[in-house]
């Protein structure tokens, strides 16, 4: 695959994240694009996990907030697209809200 099509897969799930994750790995070119789209839509999930898990906790505590709770897992979707269109014009933009947080953090990605 090429570093485009890595950095778009990459955004496409935890099994595309995987997928890009492992071919990359193997290849003797290491491309900053495709580094930069792993950590950007790693982090994307792992906040997707947070969000998921503390809106579970709240809605278990007061469950008449189920609905306007329930909204919160759209925001990881919509990062997750952002991410997928910086990829496909093939820019090295942090996805908004959180991906300057991740610009730096996963070091094992190289």
């Amino acid at each position: 695959m090429n570093n485009k099509t890595l950095a778009i897969v990459s955004y496409i799930t935890v099994i595309g994240w995987l997928i890009a994750y492992f071919s990359y790995k193997d290849e003797t070119n290491k491309s900053p694009f495709v580094t930069y789209h792993l950590k950007q839509s790693l982090g994307v999930f792992v906040v997707s996990v947070v969000i998921s898990v503390i809106a579970s906790i709240l809605i278990a505590i007061i469950p008449t907030l189920a609905t306007a709770l329930s909204l919160l897992s759209v925001i990881p979707l919509v990062l997750l697209v952002l991410g997928i269109i910086n990829a496909v014009n093939e820019v090295m933009k942090p996805v908004p809200l959180i991906g300057g947080y991740f610009e730096d953090k996963f070091s094992f990605i190289k």
